[in-house]
């Protein structure tokens, strides 16, 4: 079975679905998952015929965040790393981001969903930061977004301590909008984004460039400020501590 992430994409109505598609690393993200996921939101933006887009895993799994193996292998040392780029251009996309949430969303697959528009949950869902157990810290302008959606006290509670969240309280949270049952999410996703696709395409992309702008100075420098932390924390002693620990656990050591 191959490790090597891949993104199936169609198109239903006006609607662009992605799915990631990883099953023996849980849809964990590598450096070419990041590149054809870049390349498919860059597609989607130009393509007038998409008017919003679906993200989503399988029916057990959202996404376990980043291939370790892979990460280890082509690390964060600037802003031109797949994983960087691709978080920039979901932050850029300018058209509605709806996403499907089954089982577990982990690091940087809980962090993306924080950049969503839209997060539709099964019941069976849980969102996971485990940065600091990783030896790292958090990324992509999460320590800014986080806390302005669920308050410092909870926020340090999920970063810090790397507790999972289940559905019920993420929505309690504001963090995702709606549980449904399930192997729902995705047709949840999908009913609120044909709703969105038939509104004037304008007004909505002027709607979500407004719901932004605000924050956007503090973003974008929490973005730049965690890079530089991380770039730092992925060649420490207590990273390559953490790694080691994890490859002596899958080993059965």
């Amino acid at each position: 079975m191959s490790r090597v992430t891949r993104l199936e994409s169609h198109l239903e109505g006006r609607v662009r679905v992605l799915r990631l598609v990883n099953p023996a690393r849980k849809n964990a993200l590598d450096t070419l998952g990041y590149e054809a996921l870049i390349t498919a939101f860059e597609d989607a933006a130009r393509d007038e015929d998409v008017r919003a887009l679906v993200m989503t895993g399988s029916e057990s799994c959202f996404c376990s965040g980043n291939d370790l193996d892979d990460f280890v292998t082509h690390p964060i040392a600037d802003a031109s790393h797949p994983a960087y780029r691709f978080m920039a251009t979901l932050a850029e996309f300018d058209k509605p981001v709806v996403a499907a949430v089954e089982g577990p969303a982990v690091g940087i697959g809980a962090t993306l969903l924080l950049h969503c528009d839209l997060v539709y949950a099964g019941d069976d869902a849980r969102m996971h930061l485990p940065f600091v157990q990783l030896g790292v810290c958090p990324e992509f302008a999460s320590t800014y977004v986080l806390p302005a959606l669920v308050g410092h006290q909870r926020a340090a509670q999920l970063l810090m301590l790397g507790e999972p969240l289940g559905a019920a309280e993420a929505c309690r949270l504001n963090l995702i909008n709606r549980v449904v049952e399930k192997g729902t999410a995705l047709a949840m996703a999908l009913e609120v984004a044909q709703r969105l696709a038939q509104t004037p395409p304008q007004a909505l992309r002027q709607t979500k460039r407004l719901l932004r702008q605000g924050g956007r100075a503090a973003f974008d420098a929490a973005m730049q400020a965690e890079l530089a932390v991380l770039v730092r924390a992925l060649g420490s002693d207590e990273f390559n501590e953490a790694m080691a620990a994890r490859r002596k656990t899958r080993a059965g050591g």
